[in-house]
């Protein structure tokens, strides 16, 4: 009896472990969608957000793996309940502003709202008042596991998945054919929309592209971020109706001005046959053109802030 009053607790503390472990892993796979809730609160800028988010992973990495080795206990404790504290203050501001989308606490798999996510921590945090009082164990390498566990969760994480301003050729994204669009600026659907005039924001997407539903979900903050007017931004489509509607609801994007381009080999030519490519024109001149993995948040607010009246 004694012994399983000993050996139940840190059975449990090793599954709380288990269970930061997966969450770090889970978001690696979805990275993208964790960077975008990252900068989505404007906390930080987009690059900046693409360390914050593997930072935040690298450390439930390192708690994780603290927790199953039964080591530095009041060090992996503390923590945890400081890491779990923190992401509760960030439900709760959540919360308070209105926002229901998931938290991404487990990456893509499991739907979290912030109401959802601060029950979770709750539990989390009751659970590891469990295992307060626990005996760990004394190895003399307690201090090799913890610089391990940081080094290989950090290289793990940052080879896995690169943030995308540290990768090469990161500002290159060249897929437009310039004659091609401009010959389509004059021709339908796009002739009547007056997108030689101003400032203008083109983006063509295929409905069922994931990576064109990031960078509309991206674009969309950027524009919300910097008050760039809605009706400036045109979305071109390559799908049928049905598709543009689940994008928007699968993308969590504003909704723009949009068309759908029926001359698919046309919009293909535009293109390059690469999807998401998002033009900024300026009086019917190419300024910028970005990917999903390439935009440039920099860039993008100077032409977004430099609105002639």
């Amino acid at each position: 009896m004694k012994q399983a009053k000993t050996i139940l607790p840190i059975a449990l503390k090793m599954l709380l472990g288990i269970v930061f472990i997966i969450s770090a892993v889970l978001k690696v796979v979805g990275i993208d969608r964790f960077e975008i809730y990252v900068y989505s609160y404007h906390f930080f800028s987009l690059n900046f957000s693409f360390l914050v988010a593997r930072a935040a992973i690298v450390l439930e990495l390192v708690l994780g793996i603290g927790l199953v080795s039964n080591t530095l206990h009041k060090l992996y404790w503390w923590g945890s309940v400081v890491m779990l504290a923190g992401y509760t203050l960030l439900l709760i501001y959540a919360h308070a502003i209105g926002r229901t989308d998931s938290c991404h606490c487990f990456g893509d798999y499991l739907q979290l709202d912030p109401v959802q996510s601060l029950l979770k921590n709750g539990v989390l945090l009751l659970l590891f008042l469990l295992v307060f009082r626990i005996q760990e164990w004394k190895t003399p390498f307690r201090w090799l596991i913890l610089c391990v566990a940081v080094m290989a969760s950090s290289i793990g994480v940052f080879v896995a998945s690169p943030p995308d301003n540290f990768t090469p050729n990161y500002s290159a994204g060249h897929n437009l054919q310039v004659e091609y669009l401009d010959a389509a600026l004059d021709q339908p659907p796009l002739d009547s929309l007056n997108l030689r005039q101003g400032k203008q924001v083109i983006c063509f997407y295929s409905t069922g592209c994931e990576m064109c539903q990031l960078a509309a979900h991206k674009l969309s903050l950027m524009q919300q971020f910097y008050g760039f007017p809605p009706e400036n931004i045109t979305n071109v489509f390559m799908g049928s109706e049905e598709g543009k509607e689940k994008f928007y609801e699968m993308s969590e994007s504003a909704r723009y001005r949009d068309v759908l381009f029926v001359d698919v080999p046309n919009l293909l030519k535009i293109t390059n046959g690469n999807f998401p490519v998002i033009v900024f024109l300026e009086n019917g001149e190419v300024v910028h053109e970005y990917g999903f993995r390439n935009m440039i948040e920099v860039e993008i607010k100077d032409f977004f802030s430099l609105i002639d009246d």
